[in-house]
């Protein structure tokens, strides 16, 4: 039988070319394979090493605590007093326990009788002992034989007397416990073996020490087990005492970098050898390629023409193309129209690259195909600009739902390249037919209402209303009238908020808050009216007038700062530093009094002119707080380069409390940060007692919000000042 030339070719060529390739590939994956198990393997006994280190290392340090006020004269001469329990306790107990993080203390005699016991937190019975006593009396056997036969030798420079220390199970608990002798630091105190008084420290292994060491050494689902049973994936070192008596287990998933690379690479390869398995398919199909290719070619210019290329969303041409089909659907008995806008993304592109900007982009459209229940009614119609149409919309509610959802997953920070970003998203929407029917009145509708969001304070959704339009021009109004109320005495006046010690709920300072009593209007929320002077030029006038005035009320009062807040516009002033130096100097005001707020768009001037009044300013001595910290672009990775000298975490963080399973999260996150660069932190719109307790017990510095106080006129502050200096009411506040 005559081979055709295309079957000869497929069986001399190609089969053997084929049979080459995957005969390479697999002698390639298991030298991966094997390379990969080896990895995992020298890496599991690294981690096995590290556990038995720390916990060698702890029974050291526990032994080495005790020191600290077991060789003491005091503590030797109080022991012999076994009712001056108070000083025990304060030395010898409770102190362990709180300095150094020991589980239980018991002080037991010549008799190696328990004199007294420290156990679950307090000052317990010494029968108390009684439950350790047959796994602690050994120790304390052998630690006074140590006593009546001293080592000539010493015990090493680090150690300042003998003791027994061992790792046993106490009441089913692994625990390591270390018996050490209370003697004479001096040296003028006579001891016998048999009379001295001995320390026993108990630290358990299975709470408080597994959670400290998965966090500072990084070991995944560390737990503690008595027995061998482990779930897949897991691996099981055994915690044993000094005499090789196996008393548990420690259990985690280990770190395994040679399956990590093996699953990072292995698409790669698989890639590759489809690559060259196509390119030989190619060989035998060239004429059907091309026809594919053309046809893949077209279809693509098609997708292009239609979508986005960086998030393969729909593109403003799709848009309009779907929204006329959407308006001329008769199926269609409602539609809503949302247009999104992303707060401070222009910050991200400037401050961290367009790489960044594009990787956070892509992101965000994840995060907006998992909320959106039609993914292919989103689309990106600019470089941070998208649209969301919902057709037949049940209701007003699911609306406003759905805007909800967006504003919080945008909310939570972005994880770019190590940088933590946070931004935040704007949304206006118009509905049909209650706004319109036509495309364009839609869109327009809809682009008004984003701009009202965005003026309400960002991250902020509004649904398009009639007043709108007309608002438009009242927005015009409006700044006619600050400039005239500017001229005037009565209608612009200071508020002062307090700012409390969250340690002891002490006044320390003071932030100045302006108000505009507009004479027909009434009070006009600066949010209202400083994005007005911001755009129309009479922020910096506002400006000097609130700092000047500011100042000179304060001058007298007991506080260490005083808070004013400073805009963007104000730092581009190249002057601005040397007018808050003249005028601290024409009020004798010592410049460390003085603590300017401000947001991160001044960290952000691509000119440059507000960091260098910032390093100026602080070049005087005036403080530097971050404002609104979490509303704007906020990397966490950039907090360390920012010339501040304190945080205010944003009152949306701490409303979110309780609400948000990542509020308290992100907030503990930001303060333990900027208590590691040395900033100080204040959290703003604290207004629940629960609130103030979890930012004292993370450490936040200082708490403001209605809760201690509210903004009040510079007469009622100095009232509330005088009547805590004459009382001793720091911290009760005016609510």
């Amino acid at each position: 039988m005559t081979l055709t030339k295309p079957r000869r070719f497929v069986l001399r060529t190609v089969l053997p070319l084929f049979a080459l390739i995957v005969a390479a590939a697999i002698a390639v994956f298991l030298l991966l394979l094997w390379s990969s198990t080896g990895a995992n393997q020298v890496a599991i006994e690294r981690q096995e090493s590290l556990l038995g280190l720390v916990v060698s290392q702890a029974q050291f340090t526990i032994a080495h605590d005790q020191e600290s006020a077991t060789v003491w004269d005091e503590a030797v001469n109080h022991v012999k007093r076994p009712k001056d329990v108070t000083w025990i306790d304060s030395n010898l107990g409770s102190w362990m326990h709180t300095y150094f993080g020991h589980d239980a203390a018991y002080i037991l005699d010549g008799h190696n009788r328990a004199i007294f016991a420290f156990a679950g937190k307090a000052v317990a019975d010494p029968s108390a002992y009684g439950a350790v006593a047959s796994q602690v009396t050994p120790l304390a056997s052998k630690l006074r034989d140590m006593l009546r036969h001293p080592d000539p030798e010493g015990y090493g420079e680090r150690v300042l007397s003998p003791g027994a220390s061992e790792i046993l199970t106490l009441n089913g608990r692994p625990a390591i416990v270390s018996v050490k002798p209370i003697v004479s630091d001096t040296g003028d105190i006579s001891q016998k073996a048999d009379e001295t008084f001995l320390h026993v420290a108990v630290r358990y292994l299975d709470a408080t020490f597994i959670s400290e060491l998965a966090r500072d050494y990084l070991f995944t689902g560390l737990r503690y087990a008595t027995s061998l049973e482990r779930q897949a994936g897991e691996h099981l070192y055994p915690l044993k005492s000094s005499y090789g008596q196996t008393i548990g287990y420690f259990v985690w998933k280990p770190y395994l970098p040679g399956t990590t690379v093996l699953s990072q690479i292995a698409p790669t390869l698989v890639g590759i050898a489809l690559f060259v398995f196509g390119v030989l398919a190619v060989l035998l199909t060239v004429l059907r390629k091309r026809s594919l290719k053309l046809r893949a070619s077209e279809a693509r210019l098609n997708h292009l023409a239609h979508h986005d290329s960086l998030t393969g969303l729909a593109n403003r041409a799709h848009f309009v193309e779907r929204l006329d089909s959407e308006l001329a659907n008769v199926k269609n008995e409602s539609l809503a129209v949302l247009y999104l806008d992303l707060d401070r993304f222009k910050q991200v592109n400037d401050t961290l690259g367009h790489p960044v900007g594009d990787l956070l982009i892509q992101e965000l459209t994840g995060r907006l195909r998992n909320i959106v229940n039609d993914p292919s009614s989103i689309a990106r119609i600019g470089g941070d600009e998208f649209t969301v149409m919902v057709p037949n919309f049940r209701s007003m509610a699911q609306i406003e739902h759905l805007c909800e959802r967006i504003i919080t997953a945008v909310r939570n920070p972005f994880n770019i390249d190590g940088n933590h970003i946070f931004i935040g998203v704007s949304i206006g929407v118009a509905t049909s037919p209650q706004d319109g029917s036509e495309r364009s009145e839609l869109v327009r509708k809809a682009d008004i209402a984003l701009y009202h969001a965005k003026s309400a304070g960002r991250s902020r959704f509004a649904f398009f209303g009639k007043e709108m339009d007309v608002m438009l021009q009242e927005r015009r109004t409006l700044e006619r009238e600050l400039r005239d109320a500017l001229k005037s005495d009565e209608q612009l006046q200071l508020q002062y908020q307090p700012l409390y010690s969250a340690k002891d709920r002490r006044i320390v300072g003071v932030e100045a808050l302006i108000r505009w009593h507009h004479p027909k209007r009434g009070l006009i929320a600066p949010e209202t009216f400083i994005p007005i002077a911001e755009e129309a030029g009479p922020i910096e006038a506002i400006g000097e007038r609130v700092m000047r005035q500011a100042l000179s009320d304060t001058k007298g009062w007991p506080i260490s700062t005083v808070a004013v807040n400073v805009s963007a516009v104000e730092l581009r002033n190249p002057a601005y530093a040397m007018k808050v130096a003249k005028l601290l100097l024409s009020l004798d005001m010592p410049p460390g009094r003085l603590e300017l707020e401000v947001t991160e768009s001044a960290f952000t001037d691509t000119g440059g002119q507000c960091e260098h009044n910032i390093r100026a300013l602080r070049a005087l001595g005036i403080k530097i707080a971050l404002d609104d910290f979490g509303t704007g672009f906020s990397s966490l990775g950039r907090l360390q380069q920012l010339a501040v000298d304190r945080i205010k975490i944003d009152r949306s963080f701490i409303q979110g409390f309780g609400q948000s399973a990542n509020d308290e999260d992100i907030v503990e996150a930001i303060v333990h940060l900027a208590r590691a660069k040395g900033l100080k932190t204040t959290a703003e719109g604290v207004e629940t007692s629960a609130q103030s307790d979890y930012l004292s017990a993370i450490g936040c510095d200082d708490l403001q919000g209605f809760l201690l106080s509210r903004p009040v006129s510079a007469g009622d502050l100095e009232r509330l000042l005088r009547t805590s200096v004459e009382f001793g009411a720091f911290g009760k506040g005016m609510n």
